[in-house]
């Protein structure tokens, strides 16, 4: 089983408001998220909330499988963590992990990606030069994940510091974020 793994949980300081509630067409961001993930074909999709955890589920019913992050005011890491963490019990041997507020991150992307998924898949976007997401975590690598994930620093550091394939998704995405209303 691969699970898509949504990191919604962002109060959205710098745009004003928790960007799960943005509006993306004629949905949320969140919803377009997921929606993205489930068109890739991940078998599970997780949504990590936080921030305006009831008014997202109230706006958004329609949200697959979520989990408040109880810490999400430290940032990013602790919903990586979470997210995760309540993979780990699930049958998932990897997680494709998305950022709610990239919009441009098609599901072609995603299942590109996928396509590597294994319990010892390192994975990543790539952009020209530059690597981004969507990023695939085999569960070989979640305990170490976790282990780096701190403040707003998600798997950057430990993807860092081990061998990643990079797949080129450029001509079919944009993982540029919002920030600013």
């Amino acid at each position: 089983m691969i699970a898509g793994l949504l990191l919604a949980a962002g109060a959205g300081r710098r745009y004003g408001m928790p960007k799960a509630l943005v509006r993306h067409g004629d949905r949320r961001l969140v919803q377009h998220a997921a929606g993205v993930l489930r068109a890739a074909g991940c078998d599970r999709v997780l949504v990590v909330l936080g921030a305006a955890a009831d008014e997202v589920r109230a706006a958004a019913p329609d949200l697959p499988s979520t989990v408040v992050n109880p810490d999400w005011e430290s940032g990013m890491g602790s919903s990586l963590r979470t997210g995760l963490r309540v993979l780990a019990e699930t049958d998932a041997t990897a997680a494709v992990v998305l950022l709610v507020d990239m919009p441009g991150v098609s599901a072609e992307a995603v299942r590109r990606v996928l396509a590597h998924a294994s319990p010892s898949a390192l994975v990543q976007g790539g952009y020209g030069a530059r690597r981004g997401h969507p990023v695939l975590l085999g569960r070989d690598h979640w305990a170490g994940v976790s282990a780096s994930a701190v403040g707003d620093r998600g798997a950057r550091d430990y993807l860092r510091a081990h061998d990643v394939l990079v797949v080129p998704v450029g001509d079919v995405a944009d993982d540029t974020d919002i920030d600013v209303e």
